[in-house]
């Protein structure tokens, strides 16, 4: 964090961001403000949902929910796969699994707002078969296990950037994709606030790196660096 070079205003989702490009790393840092909660803000767009159609926001732009689903296709992931989506938010990411073909699908979220607008959103699409619950990652449940695909985008840097003891939260992040990914199931992890080689470090106790996904890149001061890290875990027996 501190880069204060070049700084501007975020959409205030789900709470207020300001947005940082560092000269030394030359990557795009996220700095929370903390100005609103989570739930306040899906409110807000539960709201905008009920008064103009509009889904909101996708985390890391369209072209971050193509290149997962690239990677499940190119893999040839059975469509019947156990798919969670950590952190689903508006669940944007499930409608479009959905109408790729995949029938397992399952999306949770701590903001029972969140899961409000993915419920009204799925209405509106004419999905019914996708489970959508309203959970608390860092708190292990037996009714999230077996999963063969979990995917996270933006979950856990939202953990990492908690005020309240980030680092054992992280750990707790762990633990609890241990108990709901199968053994060799895989992790799909996009991230705006951790390098590879940090993700690396995050879950090198259970998990080992499969591939790194191509993710749109820039070129500051003469550096090259990448706006966000895309990478895909499987869980060691």
């Amino acid at each position: 964090m501190g880069c204060t070079i070049c700084e501007y205003n975020l959409h205030p989702y789900p709470f207020f961001l300001i947005i940082h490009l560092c000269h030394s790393c030359v990557n795009f840092i996220f700095c929370p403000l903390f100005l609103s909660s989570w739930n306040a803000a899906y409110e807000s767009e539960l709201q905008i949902f009920q008064e103009s159609g509009d889904a909101g926001e996708i985390w890391f732009g369209e072209e971050s929910m193509i290149r997962l689903i690239r990677w499940m296709e190119k893999q040839k992931i059975p469509l019947d796969s156990s798919v969670l989506d950590i952190g689903t938010g508006n669940g944007v990411l499930l409608v479009e699994l959905a109408k790729c073909g995949y029938t397992n699908l399952t999306g949770i979220d701590y903001s029972p707002s969140a899961i409000q607008l993915s419920q009204n959103i799925m209405e509106k699409e004419g999905l019914s078969n996708i489970k959508l619950q309203v959970k608390d990652f860092l708190i292990p449940s037996t009714e999230l296990s077996g999963f063969q695909i979990c995917i996270d985008k933006g979950t856990f840097d939202a953990i990492s950037l908690n005020p309240d003891n980030a680092a054992e939260k992280r750990k707790q992040y762990v633990k609890s994709l241990c108990t709901v990914l199968k053994m060799e199931g895989f992790f799909l992890i996009t991230s705006c606030n951790w390098t590879k080689e940090e993700l690396l470090n995050e879950f090198r106790e259970g998990f080992e790196i499969l591939e790194e996904l191509p993710t749109p890149k820039f070129c500051f001061g003469g550096r090259i660096g990448n706006s966000v890290t895309a990478l895909v875990f499987q869980r060691k027996k």
